[in-house]
């Protein structure tokens, strides 16, 4: 069973799918504490909030609300909301605290294709077929480290920043890990304009990819 927050049907807006059509399965839990997220409501699985299934994917709003669901039923769901999209991006929550094999296994015997957003602070249990987002989580106050088998496993990191020292630790974390990924991509935090600047500035210099959360700028979940 899968602890689901919601399940919706979108333009993925970030990194190197932005663009493409895309369900988003959004897991209940997390304890790794980004002072930034913007998902919070996502990091406590309190029973209080348990729902069924059909309730998180009609909200309309973010919510505590969540569900227990098996693989089966979450395509289920996807099949009765007549989406039509084919790319299933699985996120948080941190979704690795999760063994997604069984799911990310059915979606692909479906006709699908499976993304994964993490922040690298659990083990990453995915089929290889599987791409890999590893938003590295740094030094945040859940005390959790990157691992760097979650480094080694990525296909792309995405990093949040607001401030040079976020680039700092980045590279540290590259040092550290050994792990130098061929796709980075720099995430402006909230669009900033000097988090903005500093992110083209960078990607520019270091020859790495901008990522700038066009849902959010054209105004879709």
């Amino acid at each position: 069973m899968y602890k689901i927050n919601e399940v919706f049907e979108t333009i993925q807006g970030e990194a190197s799918f932005t663009g493409t059509p895309s369900i988003f399965v959004r897991l209940q839990g997390c304890p790794v504490g980004c002072a930034w997220c913007d998902t919070k409501q996502t990091w406590d699985v309190n029973p209080t909030y348990l729902v069924s299934l059909e309730k998180t994917v009609e909200k309309k709003a973010d919510s505590e609300w969540w569900a227990n669901a098996t693989p089966q039923e979450i395509i289920t769901q996807f099949e009765e909301r007549g989406y039509t999209a084919k790319h299933i991006v699985i996120t948080g929550g941190e979704p690795c605290m999760y063994d997604l094999n069984e799911l990310c296994n059915l979606l692909h015997d479906a006709g699908y294709t499976t993304q994964v957003e993490t922040s690298g602070t659990f083990e990453v249990l995915v089929p290889k077929e599987t791409w890999v987002t590893v938003s590295p989580k740094i030094n945040m106050r859940g005390g959790y480290d990157v691992l760097t088998s979650a480094m080694q496993r990525a296909d792309e990191i995405k990093h949040p920043v607001a401030m040079q020292k976020h680039i700092d630790e980045l590279e540290a974390l590259f040092e550290q890990t050994g792990v130098t990924p061929k796709l980075i991509y720099l995430q402006p935090i909230s669009q900033k304009a000097k988090a903005t600047k500093l992110a083209i500035d960078t990607c520019v210099k270091k020859n790495w990819r901008l990522s700038i959360q066009v849902h959010k700028y054209i105004g879709i979940n």
